[in-house]
């Protein structure tokens, strides 16, 4: 077996020209896929940004509500209902909505404003400067700390801007465990600050944060928010709703996936069309080791050792170059969403699988035809 491995690595790499052709193909195959898959998971990740930073365990939403950004207000009375629900440790609301923030050189910018319950300031994120409690003060804002937080002029504390022909005032600076999708910088205040500086309709409440007093309190939570006509959906299933609504019911997934497909196929007919080239320029190889009593089988380990190698090499650089890129774009570019991950590597990794099997099959096809007479015959 060991003769065999060496013997097949030997022929692989003794036409340079050929085996760094066929290399080539197949990384930048696996580097497309890889970088395409990454990109729309990056995407997904800051699309349920704001459900990660919150951190609340239950979402009270309406049920025609696939995003936060696109939330959908609602009365009074679901916040009181979602306290009254046995189980329910405590339940607060809050506001999310956009705004127009006028900055000290006169230029616009939007923002986004996430108002929190004035009682708990529950899901408020974490301060580098200030205290939590200055966003009682007359004014009071949080900036997130985030790619976006230059568009907003670097703000310091006690930055004034002007938003809605109100004074808002920075009174802490603040830091979240994922930035949003769309570019836009983050405030925070409080909520009922939050909804008479922003003009809005009859009702003001985004959402209702539950948090249960256990996990098996979760069915009955969510049976009884059902009842009144609503949606209760655990951190979990709210982020999965909105990767659905972002994979099918916008033209993001079905692009990632059509590139996707166009790298796998660019992948498939390089390294096929490469590796079976190759066979044939080997052919009088191959048969002289069938007439000195090579079998069938150990040709047809061969082939397979060959593809099989230069796939694995191929799918290691592929991904080795696809995260250089990502991090270089990272730190060139702090917005630029994509993240690595596991899925997207099994993935790469069954493509590339299918790769070399399709480029061993009609490579294997055309050894097990050849009779050595023929060969010696030419």
């Amino acid at each position: 077996m060991g003769g065999i491995f060496k013997l097949a690595l030997k022929l692989l790499m003794n036409d340079r020209a050929k085996f760094f052709a066929l290399l080539t193909g197949i990384t930048f195959a696996v580097f497309l896929m890889v970088m395409m898959m990454s990109m729309f998971s990056g995407i997904l990740l800051r699309a349920s940004s704001s459900v990660e930073n919150v951190g609340a365990q239950i979402w009270v939403l309406d049920p025609a509500v696939n995003n936060v950004s696109s939330s959908i207000p609602m009365p009074d009375y679901v916040l009181d209902f979602a306290k009254s629900i046995n189980g329910v440790k405590h339940a607060e609301p809050i506001y999310f909505g956009g705004a127009m923030v006028k900055l000290h050189d006169g230029t616009y910018q939007g923002v986004n404003v996430i108002g929190l319950d004035d009682a708990t300031l529950f899901g408020r994120p974490f301060l580098l400067q200030g205290k939590i409690e200055d966003i009682f003060a007359e004014n009071g804002f949080l900036v997130v700390k985030d790619a976006e937080y230059d568009k907003l002029e670097n703000p310091v504390m006690g930055t004034e801007f002007e938003i809605n022909d109100h004074r808002g005032r920075i009174v802490g600076i603040a830091q979240v465990p994922q930035s949003g999708l769309f570019g836009v910088p983050t405030l925070y205040t409080t909520y009922n600050r939050a909804r008479s500086y922003i003009p809005s309709s009859r009702f003001t409440m985004s959402f209702v944060l539950v948090e249960p007093k256990s996990v098996a309190d979760i069915p009955h939570i969510q049976s009884q928010i059902k009842g009144l006509g609503y949606q209760a959906l655990t951190r979990a299933q709210f982020t999965k709703k909105i990767s659905d609504f972002y994979k099918f019911k916008t033209g993001l997934g079905m692009n990632v996936l059509i590139m996707t497909v166009i790298s796998f196929i660019v992948g498939l007919s390089i390294s096929g069309q490469t590796f079976y080239s190759f066979v044939v320029e080997n052919l009088d190889k191959f048969g002289a080791l069938k007439a000195i009593g090579a079998k069938g089988r150990e040709l047809v380990m061969m082939i397979m050792i060959q593809s099989t190698f230069t796939c694995l090499l191929g799918y290691g650089m592929g991904v080795g170059l696809a995260t250089m890129v990502m991090i270089l774009a990272k730190l060139r570019m702090p917005d630029y969403a994509a993240q690595v991950t596991y899925t997207n590597l099994s993935l790469a990794f069954v493509l590339v699988v299918i790769i070399a099997i399709f480029s061993s099959y009609i490579s294997i096809r055309k050894v097990l035809q050849i009779q050595p007479f023929d060969i010696f015959r030419g």
